[in-house]
């Protein structure tokens, strides 16, 4: 149990620096409520996006991105509409992306799809 969390602590961390490769400025990481938790919520100069992580050691069990069920989704936009409401942040304007990572050597392949609900 212990090395999958580091691994997800590793993919979150390679998460945000990509993000802030992109130019993308990171607000919050690991942002909590009762419904559930944000893995990173950036701004991308435009508006606030929030930002679902799945890290994967391989992809010999499919792809991350493949996690996010049509309930995930929904779950998530509830979760961006309670950040956006907690900080007011204009909430219809938040848009949610999913970032798939896969561990590679000593570092990930990212997937990034955008505007996935």
């Amino acid at each position: 149990m212990r090395a999958h969390i580091s691994l997800g602590r590793r993919g979150e961390d390679a998460a945000a620096e990509y993000l802030t490769g992109l130019g993308w400025t990171i607000v919050e990481r690991n942002w909590r409520c009762d419904d559930g938790e944000i893995d990173i919520v950036a701004h991308d100069g435009r508006r606030h996006v929030v930002c679902e992580v799945k890290t994967r050691g391989s992809a010999r069990f499919g792809d991350p991105l493949e996690a996010i069920t049509a309930e995930k989704a929904a779950r998530l936009r509830r979760l961006a509409g309670r950040w956006a409401a907690a900080r007011s942040a204009g909430g219809p304007r938040v848009r949610v992306d999913v970032l798939g990572l896969v561990a590679d050597g000593d570092g990930f392949t990212i997937d990034h799809l955008r505007e996935v609900c």
